[in-house]
């Protein structure tokens, strides 16, 4: 390539106000340069700065103007840092400093974290809420931002966390809903990801979050909504008095290979493909599979197709996952070849230390995934595969077609993400967003603050919806209820159909009281009740999931390949064991909460399951234990950590925070404890847990 003539080429673009070409050009024409080693001329950095990477601009070879504009655009993004923020990134930053209320659509690439931690550092809000789609999200905040500004700030991930003069607030939608009758007062809230509102994208989750945006909303001086490649944004109640901005500026380049019309049908000649781009390619890849069971397909290929590769992090990592889970999994074999697997339903400390390995230069360097690598963390994968064009049961659509493809590159890490289309894509086309009252928050809107902002037949459906509650309940206690915040679920059907029940069959719902009972065999009347009342949702037969939450009720005592062994008797292996559990600590709780608050007020006062549903929502394990698995630290270094005597984890009286002092300011004694009783893996995870709680 001749540098020169590039230039002239970029240059035309830009004098003909063709910016997007000309920086695409210009990214590739950067990428061409790293990797020949050769310096920026001044005129290339000129470029940088006329397409607005400021952040790309090389100061030994800038002139004085381009020097100028490097430092002008610098800006504190905290922990005592400062970083040149790109033209787009500053214009949105200014909005925000000045007090706009945003929602900002843009690329993947474009470097979202950034303005909002500038925003903190600068501005200094006492309370900041930050609302993300997953747990593995909420981790990855948590510790950039516990890096910059612990010194500063509480940062909050998990619910009964005492506040202090200064929070940040870092949940998934369902968390923090808990929040909102202890905050006055919202300096900041944002919402990442906040497409996911729309039950076009989010159908099981849109009501929880659009829940979140009216109660915290109300209570934010100021609100900042992010998604990528959203064309436009209805007007609706969520959004009013927010300026939309479609953002379309690239920092890196996506080199597209479509593949897939030489593929046709042909499986075998596309494994052949996709065997062959891994043996060619450079760097880390994504590998989109769509499917649980397309990962599966994908993971027996490569376990059939590639030896296992000696290195030593990825050995120590299989040996631990033979000890601590399965031997015969389909993970342990894939991970000695190199390869792992985000699915979101793995245990989460699992899900961390697979990103962990796959930023280390040996240790991962692929992995499959689901579409839950878009709502999870961000990686340096400079290759994305997209093996099947699915989403689940369904075809993928454009809008998450292009959320996959943009994680591939990354902003100073790979200038060029490789794309490679090995099944025929969805057809390209703007996404509007339309956010819409769902009628499970029928329950949870309150007439008066809102009754200018509905249509006449949300507020005919919302009248009705609540004489019909009062009926069921009495005179006003629904609301009561409602507004003392000790409903979980967001859903106000589900909440009239939980009512109706209890009121119709009282005298089968008395006896709630034995699931409070040590004798798991007194649990299965009620169980078998509860799961009814949400069929088609466990993913499994009633019978099978009462065992396997009898079974779980031991996940303290037992380790998870004895745990697995006494769920053979019901066909539940390691990964369906993931899968229950999440539904016994989300679902099923969410569900015992409601029936719990609501039999108080029709059958018993008494009787109280919370502690069995304490219980349940931590999957039987302490309270501690499961809330540090959050924070990257597996059960099973817990039960090490806590039967050595070095920190007691099965606490109750103490804040998570305050655990974390006592391992930031360990004892040298017990340190060299920890050494004795931990493996190699052990020290490695242990390290990276650390990582995230201490205060630089």
């Amino acid at each position: 390539m001749d540098v020169f003539d590039k230039c002239a080429e970029i240059n035309d673009l830009i004098i003909n106000n063709n910016e997007l070409s000309a920086r695409n050009e210009l990214i590739k024409l950067l990428a061409f340069l790293e990797e020949n080693e050769k310096p920026y001329s001044p005129l290339v950095n000129n470029l940088i700065r006329q397409v607005g990477l400021y952040p790309y601009l090389k100061m030994d070879t800038s002139s004085w103007q381009d020097r100028f504009v490097y430092e002008s655009f610098k800006v504190d993004v905290g922990g005592k840092k400062t970083l040149t923020l790109h033209r787009e990134q500053s214009s949105i930053l200014k909005k925000l400093i000045n007090g706009s209320h945003l929602a900002v659509s843009a690329p993947t690439s474009f470097g979202k974290s950034f303005i909002i931690d500038s925003f903190i550092a600068i501005k200094k809000p006492d309370n900041i809420v930050i609302i993300v789609p997953t747990i593995a999200l909420t981790d990855e905040t948590r510790r950039r931002l516990h890096k910059k500004f612990s010194n500063e700030y509480k940062v909050i991930t998990t619910s009964e966390v005492s506040l202090s003069n200064k929070n940040i607030f870092v949940f998934p939608q369902e968390r923090a809903i808990h929040y909102v009758n202890k905050l006055d007062s919202i300096d900041m809230l944002v919402i990442d990801e906040f497409y996911k509102a729309s039950a076009d994208f989010d159908k099981e989750r849109s009501p929880a979050l659009i829940n979140a945006i009216l109660k915290l909303g109300a209570k934010a001086k100021q609100r900042y909504f992010l998604a990528p490649n959203i064309k436009s944004v209805n007007e609706s109640i969520f959004t009013k008095g927010m300026e939309f901005i479609p953002v379309d500026f690239n920092t890196v380049y996506l080199e597209k290979h479509d593949l897939f019309n030489q593929i046709g049908k042909n499986e075998d000649l596309k494994s052949d493909v996709l065997l062959e781009i891994l043996s060619k390619t450079k760097g880390k890849s994504l590998i989109y599979a769509g499917t649980y069971s397309n990962i599966t397909n994908v993971a027996n290929l490569l376990i059939d197709k590639h030896q296992p590769i000696e290195r030593l992090l990825l050995r120590e990592f299989e040996l631990w996952l033979t000890e601590n889970y399965d031997r015969n999994w389909k993970l342990t074999n894939l991970i000695k070849r190199g390869s792992g697997i985000h699915n979101g339903q793995l245990h989460r400390s699992l899900t961390q230390i697979q990103i962990r390995l796959f930023e280390e230069p040996e240790g991962l360097t692929n992995l499959i995934s689901t579409s839950s690598i878009i709502e999870g963390v961000n990686t340096s994968a400079e290759n994305v595969i997209i093996w099947k064009n699915k989403n689940g049961r369904y075809k993928l659509n454009d809008f998450t077609y292009r959320n996959i493809i943009g994680r591939g590159g990354r902003m100073f890490k790979h200038f060029i993400g490789k794309i490679y289309i090995l099944d025929e894509p969805p057809k390209s086309g703007d996404t509007q967003l339309t956010l819409d009252l769902p009628e499970e928050l029928a329950g949870d809107v309150d007439l008066e603050e809102l009754k200018n902002e509905l249509t006449p037949e949300q507020i005919a459906y919302i009248i009705a919806y609540k004489q019909e509650m009062d009926e069921i309940l009495g005179y006003g206690k629904f609301n009561e209820l409602q507004e003392s915040g000790k409903f979980e679920s967001s859903n106000s059907m589900l909440l009239r159909d939980i009512a109706k029940e209890l009121v119709t069959n009282k005298q089968t719902w008395s006896g709630l009281n034995y699931l409070n009972s040590p004798n798991v065999n007194e649990w299965d009347r009620l169980l078998y009740l509860v799961l009814k009342l949400a069929p088609g949702q466990w993913g499994i037969q009633y019978g099978n999931f009462v065992g396997f939450i009898k079974v779980l009720s031991n996940n303290w005592n037992r380790t998870i390949p004895q745990l697995l062994d006494d769920l053979d008797q019901y066909d539940i292996g390691v990964d369906k064991f993931f899968e229950l559990e999440r539904h016994v600590t989300f679902k099923l709780t969410s569900i015992l909460n409601d029936i719990n608050v609501i039999q108080k007020n029709i059958i018993d006062q008494s009787v109280d399951i919370s502690s069995f549903i304490a219980k349940a929502s931590n999957a039987f394990l302490p309270p501690l234990v499961y809330q540090l698995e959050e924070y990257g630290l597996p059960r099973m270094l817990s039960k090490k950590i806590h039967e050595q005597g070095i920190i007691d984890l099965e606490r109750t009286d103490i804040e998570l925070h305050d655990v974390f002092k006592e391992f930031t300011d360990m004892s040298i004694e017990n340190k060299s404890k920890l050494l004795l009783i931990f493996t190699s893996f052990d020290r490695y995870i242990f390290d990276y847990f650390l990582e995230g709680i201490t205060i630089d």
